[in-house]
């Protein structure tokens, strides 16, 4: 699902609380695409949303509202604008449960008393009154508050040439209750009771799923939840509490100790640590200081700080993180394919059966007697002594409420509901139902190395003093010449040696040589560091003695930096991309998936293998610039099929993340790499794929076992209904039954997944 742009002031967003499942989705859709002028339906299960995109002579909001109406689907809310307001929405959320439970409690007490009625008058003594008591007992529950809601999308729906699940449950409820009104003339069964309980369990069923669906979806919630609500700004010299809706770009925000960061900024003044858990997953709390970003939501832990803000509503990383969980929550997958078809197919063809099921038992009930003697046997309910009348009427109930298609339109959304929700509590966050489905195929994974596998900017890793010569005195000499540099490597020769306690002193008579190296007095001493080209035409001694070393490291794709004192050699200082701590760890888990992971850069071949090595890349490509990366991933297509997926985190692999089949963006990295790819790992660990792919293949096999169960019913249970042997009441317990099955299957996804990251 693809949420409404900012800019576009075409977007109507309409929340269709009633909408719980593909089926009435796809009802939806096809409703407002009868209409003129509409340029695109975006549909989300998860959250009960249409988003309508309109050309400029399309209809206004009211019209479309009122098409949804006609479909059967009560709109609870229309909406022009693209701010989030997502505390009404789960008002809404929360109001339809309520009201799903009030009808529950209203059509469960008659339908109780009607049960504990109709035992003693069957079984032991009959009760004078007895169908006319029922009669009345009932009537609120089938027609008033318990069943008018759905007798009401009944109507809309067939005046609107459409067929939602609601007419199946409307034609098994009010036709055996005006039959049984025939009692009162003609002795016959009572059908009244039936009529009941099938409206009460069917009335018991979407209260279950609606509260189901809503634990399944509680990932959004508590996301909402997270915000802060206020913010204390500083205005005219004062500090004053407003609403966080109310904050735009350039407030200065006061921030004390414990509160939440009310949205993102930049620190303008102080420093503290700030838990950044709920963005990142680090329990680690992060340091912040003047220029650093802060992100809304997350905790100051000691410090005061002034926060200058970025960014409000929805472009804040929260709401970021929200919309990509809605998108894949209501997004589609290419399997569900088979289960629209077979769900716009379906209740036409059920009404068929459930005629021509009433005919043949109308006009040839002794023929098939046998079938009813033989489940007599084992089956308390069936009676093979019934009248063809009330055999017929029996059976096209039965068909008519074991059949509804509840069950297959859940299978997939609540699967994708429980999936996205487990992975934006992992700070993984997969776009659209396509690409989970994409991701579990993938044979090939591409990695870029900075960044990614390595930590993008270079750390001092090793110090090679020549004999004779201290390797503290050697640090000291080069991070007292490096400290007057700017250049990257200068950098991290400074704060290597700070880490190691090694502060610099004062150098003078400084000078750079631009990328060769740098140079100057230290204590009356000339100290002169750079690349063994530099040292030979100043003439430097020495270096012969430490080509062994030198040799080594950079064959270590090291950075060696040479480092001499008036004229002779005394050391190398290295400088290297460390690699990330968790990389060995995260492409082993990749093979253990059978993956062929490749690397690909921009870096030299000797730099790129010895990364390669360490964590032990199957395949490298090095010297491949940015516009090269997408030609690389479409050759590994051409090669193994369209089974290529891409992680990178810079501006640099946003084409190739496009290219590849699904594109992985690592959640530090670039805001135009994040927004190309299928898949975005906020916490900027490369484990993250690995669990991202678990993930992926958990909910696809999910989906699929849902789709499974929810068809293998429906196939096993039209036939045993159609020939007399499922009373229509032990169908409706069952048809509710397969519905929350689907649902609890679903939310077996999460122990599931928490077992796997145990086990690993």
């Amino acid at each position: 699902m693809n949420s409404p742009k900012k800019d576009n002031r075409n977007q109507v967003k309409l929340t269709v609380p009633g909408m719980g499942s593909d089926h009435c989705a796809g009802i939806v859709r096809k409703t407002l695409e009868r209409l003129k002028g509409i340029e695109h339906i975006e549909t989300s299960i998860a959250s009960h949303k249409v988003y309508v995109t309109l050309s400029d002579s399309g209809p206004d909001a009211k019209q479309l509202k009122e098409a949804v109406e006609k479909a059967g689907y009560d709109v609870a809310q229309v909406s022009t604008s693209n701010d989030s307001e997502r505390d009404e929405d789960a008002a809404i959320e929360e109001a339809y449960l309520t009201k799903a439970g009030k009808r529950l409690w209203i059509a469960g007490i008659p339908t109780t008393l009607i049960m504990l009625l109709m035992v003693p008058h069957m079984f032991w003594q009959p009760i004078p009154g007895y169908l006319a008591i029922i009669a009345v007992l009932a009537f609120p529950v089938v027609f008033l508050y318990g069943g008018a809601a759905t007798h009401k999308s009944t109507w809309r729906s067939l005046t609107n040439r459409t067929f939602n699940m609601d007419v199946l449950i409307s034609l098994g409820s009010v036709p055996p209750y005006i039959i049984g009104l025939v009692g009162f003339f003609y002795t016959m069964t009572s059908f009244i009771e039936m009529a009941a309980t099938i409206m009460t369990f069917h009335l018991l069923g979407r209260y279950l799923e609606a509260k189901a669906k809503g634990r399944a979806s509680q990932a959004i919630r508590k996301l909402i939840t997270l915000g802060a609500k206020t913010a204390r700004v500083e205005r005219d010299g004062k500090e004053l509490e407003v609403p966080v809706k109310e904050l735009k770009p350039g407030d200065i925000m006061a921030i004390r100790p414990g509160d939440k960061i009310p949205t993102d900024g930049e620190v303008v003044d102080g420093e503290s640590h700030l838990d950044e858990s709920i963005a990142t997953g680090e329990s680690v709390p992060v340091y912040k200081s003047e220029g650093d970003t802060v992100i809304g939501a997350t905790i100051n832990k000691e410090g005061r700080l002034r926060v200058k803000v970025t960014k409000v509503g929805d472009d804040t990383f929260l709401s970021q993180v929200i919309k990509l969980v809605e998108q894949a929550q209501g997004s589609r997958v290419p399997i569900q394919e088979f289960a629209d078809r077979m769900t716009g197919r379906f209740v036409p063809i059920v009404l068929f059966i459930a005629l021509g099921s009433f005919i043949v038992w109308l006009l040839a009930a002794d023929t098939l007697r046998p079938i009813l003697e033989w489940g007599a046997g084992f089956l308390p309910w069936v009676d093979p002594n019934a009248s063809s009348l009330v055999l017929a009427i029996l059976s096209a109930i039965a068909v008519l409420v074991i059949a509804c298609p509840c069950a297959l339109g859940l299978a997939t959304p609540t699967a994708l509901m429980v999936g996205s929700g487990i992975g934006a509590e992992r700070g993984i966050l997969i776009r659209s139902g396509e690409a989970i489905q994409t991701f579990k195929d993938i044979k090939v994974i591409v990695l870029d190395k900075t960044g990614t596998i390595t930590r993008g900017e270079p750390k001092l890793t090793e110090v090679v003093a020549a004999k004779g010569i201290n390797e503290q005195e050697l640090l000291q000499w080069a991070v007292t010449v490096e400290n007057a540099s700017e250049h990257p490597i200068a950098r991290a020769i400074v704060e290597g040696a700070g880490e190691r306690n090694v502060t610099p002193g004062e150098v003078t008579e400084f000078r750079s040589t631009g990328a060769r190296g740098v140079s100057g007095k230290v204590d009356g001493g000339f100290v002169l560091i750079g690349n063994r080209r530099l040292l030979d035409e100043e003439n430097v001694c020495g270096l012969t003695d430490l080509d062994p070393e030198l040799n080594e490291l950079e064959g270590k794709g090291r950075t060696a930096v040479l480092v001499a004192v008036d004229g002779k050699a005394c050391g190398i200082v290295a400088v290297a991309d460390t690699i990330k701590q968790e990389s060995v760890a995260a492409i082993r888990g990749m093979h253990e998936l059978g993956l062929h992971v490749v690397m690909i850069t921009g870096d030299n071949e000797r730099a790129a293998r010895a990364v390669a090595n360490e964590v032990e890349i199957d395949e490298v490509q090095a010297g491949v610039l940015p516009a090269g990366k997408v030609d690389a991933v479409r050759a590994l297509q051409e090669k193994y099929g369209n089974y290529v997926a891409m992680v990178g985190d810079g501006i640099n692999d946003a084409p190739a993340l496009k290219q590849a089949n699904v594109g992985i963006a690592i959640g530090a990295g670039a805001d135009v790499a994040i927004e190309a790819a299928d898949v975005t790992l906020v916490r900027g660990e490369l484990t993250g794929v690995v669990d991202a792919m678990h993930l992926s293949r958990g909910t696809f096999g999910k989906i699929v076992q849902n789709l499974i169960w929810a068809s293998a019913y429906n196939v096993a249970a039209i036939p045993i209904a159609a020939i007399g042997l499922l009373h229509p009441m032990i169908g409706v317990v069952a048809m509710t039954a397969s519905s929350l099955s689907v649902i609890g299957n679903s939310l077996l996804l999460k122990r599931q997944f928490s077992s796997k990251n145990e086990q690993r």
